[in-house]
This record gives structure tokens, sequence and C-alpha cells, in this order.
């Protein structure tokens, strides 16, 4: 009998079908991707086998069975046994999965008592040990510790661990690096795989990302519109594909060999940062997170600003902005808040006021320059809208009736309402999709050309800083350890930091990504 057992699954949100008669099997040991774009329902799916829909409203038709469990017919007291005992699930944010109050230690032991009659020292005992086996240095101590004191990619291997505690046979994985840096992506994934060769469990990997699933599975279930478009071992799936909309989606991901046309940059500086420096705190708990760092930009030029979370790139982006002052240092031209120099967020969710409608939100640089005549902010609001790809009919609609990539489209044209000569976009497409991904840079290039903008492109994604990159800076500990023009330093890096940065970015060819994982592995023994 499979792990896995799906036929003929639909799920109904209301009038919304999310899931339409998907059908696959996932056998002992094996590991199978759900790929697709968001939307297409591939987390609905790995809901509907821990039988998460009951209670919710939806409608949940066909037959799931997991681990020898019939989640449709299963009554409230056999899912919870399912549910953290023969299968586990891993979620995208792990803040989210954990109760912030609690020491990681205590939560993963409450998990552990729910299935196993055990003591609570037996139970602490097994939390330890499970953080442990996924590599938590010191893991006595830091299983004290609560969620905020540990870092993301050290919270997804507490999820992980938490996920182990009771030894499932089936692992779901619902995104689980969307939000890590490349090295701590490869780290969790390295995690995931080594967990199933030492325990046999299967594993169900949910992700957006084709390089991800490359690295990670045998076979790829790519989905769309909540039905299967293809599906095989990860070879032949991603090396040939036979569907349109597969090739559509490999040929969207972005690739850290390809080399970006050149701009058309003028010698015009338009934005010099000199021996910038930013402190945090104060005394004995200051902490230096932008150390020396200059750089000059010229008019329709991008530079890419590469590193991981913590080497202070987004510190770098707001000083540019001016919405931090810096400590040490001076940018030309300078004076505060720069109206020519704007912004692009990370998140347009929180960067959007949920009240108040997407084109009151874009009218707010029209109105902070001396604007006062409602037709004509309105008016402008309309040609910001169509020109970033929406419709002028948006213009009254608020935040959340967009989707992701839309969103995002929105904060773009806030941006361009200021005029500016630079935007500085921090990590603008990291929680998009790849065709939406590809979709949002091939706007910004556009804008560029069109307008002569300057954009300094933040990102922890090397293969998308490559796709938009004149220049590169990678930073690391608030400093700049390598610049150049995009194609140098990529083909031939010269820093330490920058080669294991990019020897962590996903392979779309599976023989090859098998290949960097042993030499990780090795060089992780070593």
């Amino acid at each position: 009998m499979s792990l896995v057992d799906v036929t003929d699954l639909r799920v109904d949100f209301g009038t919304l079908r999310a899931v339409d008669g998907l059908s696959f099997r996932l056998e002992e040991g094996a590991a199978l991707a759900l790929v697709g774009e968001s939307g297409s329902g591939k987390s609905t799916v790995a809901s509907a086998l821990l039988g998460l829909h009951r209670g919710t409203g939806a409608r949940v038709e066909g037959t799931v069975e997991v681990a020898g469990t019939d989640v449709q017919r299963a009554s409230d007291e056999e899912l919870r046994r399912l549910r953290g005992g023969r299968a586990a699930m891993v979620f995208q944010d792990p803040l989210s999965s954990l109760d912030p109050y609690y020491a990681i230690g205590d939560q993963i032991a409450e998990v552990y008592r729910v299935h196993a009659r055990v003591s609570r020292r037996a139970a602490r005992a097994r939390a330890v040990e499970v953080l442990d086996r996924v590599g938590i240095p010191d893991a006595v101590r830091r299983s004290r510790s609560r969620p905020h004191e540990f870092s993301g990619g050290m919270r997804q291997r507490a999820l992980i661990a938490m996920a182990l505690a009771c030894e499932p046979r089936l692992l779901i994985a619902d995104e689980p690096t969307t939000a890590l840096d490349v090295t701590v992506q490869a780290q969790v994934l390295d995690l995931l795989h080594t967990l199933r060769e030492e325990t046999g469990m299967g594993l169900l990997l949910v992700t957006h990302d084709v390089g991800v699933a490359a690295e990670s599975v045998d076979e790829v279930l790519v989905m769309r519109h909540g039905r299967a478009v293809e599906h095989g071992p990860v070879t032949a799936v991603l090396g040939a594909p036979s569907e349109p909309y597969t090739r559509d989606l490999l040929a969207a991901v972005p690739r850290v060999d390809a080399s970006r046309a050149p701009s058309e940059v003028s010698g015009e500086v338009v934005l010099r940062a000199t021996g910038l420096r930013r402190e945090f705190g104060r005394g004995k708990r200051a902490f230096t997170a932008v150390d020396d760092v200059s750089l000059t930009l010229h008019r329709g030029e991008t530079l890419g600003v590469v590193g991981e979370s913590g080497s202070g790139k987004t510190t770098l982006g707001r000083m540019l902005v001016g919405l931090l002052e810096p400590t040490a240092g001076r940018i030309e031209p300078g004076g505060g808040v720069r109206p020519d120099v704007q912004m692009v967020f990370q998140d347009p969710v929180s960067s959007l006021n949920p009240r108040r409608s997407v084109g009151e939100s874009i009218a707010d640089p029209l109105r902070a320059r001396g604007e006062r005549d409602e037709g004509r902010i309105r008016e402008r609001v309309r040609e910001l809208l169509e020109r970033v790809g929406l419709e002028a009919a948006h213009h009254d609609r608020y935040p959340h009736e967009f989707s992701g990539g839309q969103r995002q489209r929105v904060g773009i044209a806030r941006a361009l309402a200021a005029d500016p000569r630079v935007i500085v976009c921090d990590e603008p497409v990291s929680a998009l999709d790849v065709t939406t991904q590809a979709q949002v840079v091939a706007l910004l290039g556009e804008l560029q050309r069109e307008l002569g903008l300057a954009l300094v492109f933040v990102a922890h994604d090397l293969a998308v800083v490559r796709q938009v990159s004149d220049r590169v800076a990678v930073m690391r500990r608030g400093r700049i350890v390598e610049s150049g023009p995009a194609d140098q330093v990529y083909e031939d890096p010269q820093d330490p930091y920058t080669r294991q940065l990019l020897a962590a970015v996903p392979a779309l060819d599976p023989e090859l990504a098998a290949r960097r994982r042993a030499a990780r592995r090795e060089l992780a023994i070593a």
C-alpha cells in the first residue's frame, strides 16, 4: 500500500474550485514535489492530506489515504493521531507556527506528549534529541530559547525538529525555504535529504521554486488551476518537459549563469554615497549594521546589492532613501528624505494601508509635493495604474483585493508618483512565484529604459540579481566584500564568501544538485 494515495481530489471554497480532480501516489521513503504558481492549489492539497479543511466550510470530495488512514472518513480522534504522529507538516512561516511566549524545547515536548505517554522529563529529553538531530548547536541550552532568539533558518530547523519528534512516516513541507537566504536554504534542503536517508520517511514538498524541487525530490507534479499539468521523474520533467506550461514555468526561472543585456547607462551620477556607517544602540550594546560603505550610481544603471540576512543591505537601502540617517558618512544629493529617491518594499501588504484604496496610497506622493487639484491627482493615479499594468478602474479597490504581484505593481506605481531619479527595490520579488517574479522584473526593466531610472536592487536571490544588474556589490557583516560588473563578479568571484553564495544557489539539473550536495557534505565533515 502506498504511503499517500490521492484519487480524484476536489476542494471547493464556495464557488471557487481550488483543486479539480487531482490524483497521485507517494511510496514509502520517496519524495514528491508539488510545483506551481500561487493559486495553483498545491497548498490546498497539502492541507487536505491532514484533513485540515475539516470544519472550515470547504467542500472536499474524492479519496485521500495517508499512512493507512482514510482522511475523509476518519474520526476527529483518528485525525489527531495522524497529525504529528504518522504524518507531520512544516509550514512556510515558522514565526506564525511557533508560540512566541514559550521556549522552543517546551513546544516540541508538548507535541511529543500528545502522541506518546511519557513523563515531562522524557519529553524534554526527546526535544533536545531532535533539536540536536536537525543541527541546532548546543541543543540543551538552545531548547530553553524562545522563537525570537532564533534566526530564520534556525526557526525552520526547530519546526522540522518538532515534526520529527514522533518519527512520522510522512513529512509535508509547505514552502519551507521561501524566506531563507541561499546558504541557509541549501542547509535546510540538505537536512531534509539526510533525514530521508536516515529515517526512510516520505517527503511531500510544496514549492513554487523549481530549483528547490530539483534539489530535493524524485518526482515532480506540476499544478495549474487545481489540476495536474505534468507528472513524472524530476529528471524528465525538468530536463525535457512535455507540456507548454511546464516549459513556460522553467523559462521564467532566473538563471545564475545567464548574463543581462547591457543597459543604456549615462555618465551622469544620480547618487553617491561615501563612507556610510550606521550603528544601532549605545555603549556595549552598540551594533554596527553598515560599516564604511561607498557607492556611485549612474542614470539608467542597476546596482545589485546581494547578501544574507543581517548583512546590512536593507539598512543601506533605507539610508539611501533617507529613512535612516547615517551615523557617519554622506550621501549626495543630501537633505533627509529625498523625493527623487523612492523605495519599493519587500512586503506590499505591510507597506500599503489596508483601510485606504490603492488609488489613495498612490496619490500620497503627489499630495506631498503640493498638488491640490483632486481631478489632476486622480487622472495622474489612473495613468500610473495603467503604466504598471493595472487598470484605471482599480483606483478604488483595497489591497486585499489584489494578488501579491498586483500589490507589488501598486508599490511601484506609488514610487513612480514622485517622479524619482532613483528607486531602491528592497527584496521586491522574494515572496512571488517565478512567473510573477519575471513579470515584475520585466516591468522594472521597461520603466528603467523608458524613464532613465537608476535602480538599487537589494536581494538575497543571486539569480534574480544577475538577471537585473549591471554592477553587483556583495555585502557581509555590514561591509562590501566584493563589487564590480555583474558578469565579472559571477563568472570570476574573488572573495571566498561570494563563491560560497554562488555554490549554494539551487541547480535546475538534479544530477548537478546531487554533486553539489555531496560536496557540501564533505566540506561540513572536513
